[in-house]
């Protein structure tokens, strides 16, 4: 049996659940995202043990950063509101949905996007 792995198992996963979003999809941190994106990267704590048995199970702890582009401060607003909503949707189920950061503007290599945060866990076994 092939081992599992969190790469695969967890953050891809979700990365094909949010591509049915009209979004730019990231399992980790992209060099230079293309807006409208949303990237996969750990939270803190990352992994909480919870050994049961034999078996090693993990609570997985991630934020969705979320970014659009910076046209207007009120149509970026709107658009990442929008698309919050719309990941917010497709999430699988096994996750749990922490809370969503207010938005704030960043620059990006020369890009201006406004970004926030969605926390969400979820718990994973290790198989091997």
């Amino acid at each position: 049996m092939t081992a599992s792995s969190i790469a695969v198992n967890v953050r891809t996963a979700l990365k094909t659940a949010i591509s049915s979003v009209a979004v730019n999809p990231y399992d980790s941190v992209p060099e230079a995202p293309q807006v409208p994106f949303a990237a996969i990267v750990p939270n803190t704590p990352y992994l909480e043990p919870n050994l049961i048995g034999t078996s090693t199970r993990v609570k997985i702890n991630l934020i969705i950063t979320v970014g659009v582009a910076m046209y207007s401060n009120n149509a970026a607003l709107d658009n990442i509101e929008k698309l919050v909503m719309s990941i917010l949707a497709v999430i699988p189920s096994g996750y749990t949905v922490g809370s969503v950061s207010n938005p704030v503007p960043l620059t990006i290599g020369a890009s201006e996007i406004l970004a926030c945060e969605i926390e969400l866990s979820t718990q994973y076994t290790q198989t091997n």
